[in-house]
């Protein structure tokens, strides 16, 4: 069974830093992008950051930018959220997502964590 789990997460101080994990299981890492998402209270899902399957290209929201970095290591099927300059509006949970496109099945295959609490509070 496919299994994304996430770790890391904890109360910070504003300006501190956290570094977030997720490993992968039960399917092909190497094949997917991964992702970070986050949710705060009262608000939707938000695209955080990504990175393709080879670990060659990244994206971040730009609320993020120069403060977070994505990275993955495909022959231990983990991916990382480096997480620095935090803010308090960087809390939120934290989710992982893999997610592969199959043009000739024309479908996506999408698969998430059960997310870590970032607390950016002092």
């Amino acid at each position: 069974q496919v299994q994304l789990v996430e770790s890391g997460g904890g109360l910070v101080q504003p300006g501190g830093s956290l570094r977030l994990s997720c490993a992968a299981s039960g399917f092909t890492f190497s094949a997917y992008a991964m992702n970070w998402y986050r949710q705060a209270p009262g608000k939707e899902r938000e695209l955080v950051a990504a990175i393709s399957s080879d670990g060659e290209s990244t994206d971040f929201v730009d609320s993020v930018k120069g403060r977070f970095t994505i990275s993955r290591d495909n022959t231990k099927n983990t991916v990382t959220l480096q997480m620095n300059s935090l803010k308090p509006e960087d809390t939120a949970v934290y989710y992982c997502n893999a997610r592969r496109r199959s043009p000739q099945l024309r479908k996506t295959f999408n698969y998430w964590g059960q997310g870590t609490q970032v607390t950016v509070s002092s």
